[in-house]
């Protein structure tokens, strides 16, 4: 049974400036309980601004609300436990391991005078299995590949257990399976009660698995619909440049770029 699609987190006429430049403008958006949310859009379009926006790292106009609470006067511990934001990038600097890298994900969570409690040991081995890391929970994650470091941080965010999820280009660097892997996961995730936006760029993808389709185009939201009606070929013809060819199949339907415009 799907959960109640209650509105989590939203942004109300978002902002954000970079000197006179308007990288995001007035950008409207809810982020539901139990919604897998694709945020899609070419290069440069504003996405990643927006999505830092909504998880209150970097300063905009407009209003950003949790559960209809202001997110700036939410207690930086509690807004921890509540949202759960992953970069794209996946760097890591310290040669920690695996299950260390993933138990910092427990941290807003943690008793400081106590060590892990069930409830946190749980989390992290749930999060470790969802993302096929748990067998190299003792290497040291410095030495991964690039795409094993990309799910040893989803399993970071994950162990969070936040309501709300932001993860930008999380199946970036992973190969095919793998992201099928995590496009499922982020969408069980979000059928299980938590609100989870996603940035990618394949939009195949983001028609078979997403929700919701939102889609940005120079700074400004130009669609918000289900996926069907947000990735329309004359739509992605106008924001992407490209011709595509909707194929249905058994398991979805499949985006096919044919050329460019």
């Amino acid at each position: 049974m799907m959960p109640d699609r209650a509105p989590r987190l939203s942004a109300n006429n978002v902002t954000v400036r970079r000197g006179s430049r308007a990288i995001v403008g007035g950008a409207t958006l809810t982020l539901n309980a139990g919604e897998l949310t694709v945020l899609a859009g070419p290069n440069g379009a504003g996405k990643t601004t927006l999505a830092r926006a909504m998880a209150g790292l970097i300063p905009c106009s407009g209003a950003i609300t949790f559960d209809g609470t202001a997110l700036a006067t939410i207690p930086s511990r509690s807004r921890a436990r509540a949202l759960a934001y992953l970069p794209q990038g996946h760097e890591f600097h310290w040669p920690m391991s695996v299950e260390h890298i993933v138990a910092l994900g427990r941290e807003p969570h943690a008793d400081p005078f106590s060590q892990a409690s069930a409830t946190d040991r749980a989390a992290i081995a749930h999060a470790m299995e969802s993302t096929s890391v748990a067998d190299m929970a003792d290497r040291i994650v410095t030495t991964l590949s690039g795409g094993e470091r990309a799910r040893v941080a989803l399993a970071r965010a994950l162990a969070t257990e936040a309501a709300v999820l932001i993860a930008d280009e999380p199946i970036a660097s992973l190969d095919e399976r793998h992201q099928l892997i995590v496009m499922e996961l982020l969408r069980e995730i979000a059928h299980g009660g938590a609100a989870v936006l996603a940035i990618i760029h394949d939009l195949t993808l983001a028609m078979r698995f997403a929700d919701r389709v939102v889609l940005i185009n120079r700074g400004r939201i130009v669609a918000n619909d289900a996926p069907r009606q947000a990735l329309t070929a004359e739509r992605i013809a106008e924001i992407f440049g490209i011709s595509v060819h909707r194929v249905d199949t058994p398991d979805g339907p499949l985006l096919i770029p044919s050329r460019p415009l």
